[in-house]
């Protein structure tokens, strides 16, 4: 099953980014838990819970936030692994992290 992960920054300035089956089975469920707890803490992401409990969709958001478009925008390795860690996270064949107002579909 191919997963497509798009992130938006705003109106044309979305990014998405294809993995395949094999991509997202590499990254088990716990390692992208901790791949995202990583770049949250590296990039000092601000939790946006004030009780201090950060869920892993507040990760995803902050981290794509922080992280910035320009890592989207070259299409790295950073933003394949970001990718493959929300596909890997969520479960999800399609999902849409929406930077710009703070959701994901």
């Amino acid at each position: 099953m191919p997963y497509t992960v798009t992130v938006s920054f705003g109106a044309e300035r979305e990014y998405e980014i294809v993995l395949h089956d094999e991509d997202v089975a590499n990254m088990p469920k716990d390692h992208a838990r901790a791949w995202f707890a990583q770049e949250f803490e590296t990039l000092e992401c601000t939790p946006t819970n004030p009780m201090g409990k950060v869920l892993v969709l507040d990760m995803v958001l902050n981290v794509a936030k922080y992280g910035g478009e320009e890592r989207f925008r070259d299409g790295g390795e950073w933003s394949r692994t970001f990718a493959t860690a929300v596909a890997s996270a969520l479960q999800r064949p399609a999902i849409r992290v929406d930077v710009a107002n703070f959701v994901v579909g």
